[in-house]
Parts: structure tokens; C-alpha cells; sequence
């Protein structure tokens, strides 16, 4: 079932049991689900069970470089996927990492558990980003006597 406001969309079992995906945020997630039974009801145990992020953060990034020196929390696969899955342990979040730049956090419970995975994550993409070859080029020429 999907209704248009706020934009989600509901799976509804048989069991009573129903899962609303899409809200872009907890309230909005809670409305949704109250719009799609359309009669009052109680909820009972409910519960995010997933928030999904994502953000940009303006530069490349050397996947190759990352993956090597993170290879106990990542998976980099270009042939399968283009981007890094980085598995962070605390807070147990998945990130998605692109070159690009972009980057999609998944598997929060709760909204701070995002931020903190990037605060985490952030040092270490800056550490892996890609210099531009222009740029590389102006550097070494600078270095040289």
C-alpha cells in the first residue's frame, strides 16, 4: 500500500503486522503508518528498525587505498558493485563509500548512531582523498630544484 503523504510505502500482513518504509523521518514514519490502517488504532511494539543516510563529502576518494588499508571492515568489489562496503563495529552501521564522494549510511536504530558513524568514518575518507592530477602534477613541479 502506498499513500502520498508523507511518501511511504506499507507492507501489511495478514498477522496484523506491518512495515512502513520511505518517511524521511521518526514522526513522519509513525504518521504513515497511522494514514495507511485508516481507523484509530493501538500500536503495539513499535519500533525503527533501520534509518537510512547519506551525504557528500565534496571529494574523491581512493576506494583501492581504503580497502587495503581497511581490508578487516571492507569490501571492494568494482567488478560487482562500484562502491566500498565499509562494515563499521561501533556503532554497527554500514556504509556504502563511492568515489564520487557520496556516501550512504544504513542499519541505525536511532538517528545519533548515523552521525557518529560518520564523525568516525570522516578522518579516514580524508585520508584516502584522491588528488587530482593537475594538482599532483603543480606539486611535484613545485618540489623540483
Amino acid at each position: 500500500m502506498r499513500i502520498r503523504e508523507p511518501k511511504t510505502t506499507a507492507l501489511i500482513f495478514a498477522s496484523g503486522k506491518m512495515v512502513c518504509t520511505g518517511a524521511k523521518s521518526e514522526q513522519q514514519s509513525k504518521l504513515a503508518a497511522r494514514k495507511k490502517l485508516g481507523f484509530p488504532a493501538k500500536f503495539k511494539d513499535f519500533k525503527i528498525q533501520n534509518i537510512v543516510g547519506s551525504c557528500d563529502v565534496k571529494f574523491p576518494i581512493r576506494l583501492e587505498g581504503l580497502a587495503y588499508s581497511h581490508g578487516a571492515f571492507s569490501s571492494y568489489e568494482p567488478e560487482l558493485f562500484p562502491g566500498l562496503i565499509y562494515r563499521m563495529k561501533q556503532p554497527k552501521i554500514v556504509l556504502l563509500i563511492f568515489v564520487s564522494g557520496k556516501i550512504v549510511l544504513t542499519g541505525a536504530k536511532v538517528r545519533e548512531e548515523t552521525y557518529t558513524a560518520f564523525e568516525n568514518i570522516y578522518p579516514v575518507l580524508t585520508e584516502f582523498r584522491k588528488v587530482q592530477q593537475w594538482y599532483a602534477l603543480l606539486l611535484i613541479m613545485l618540489c623540483l630544484p
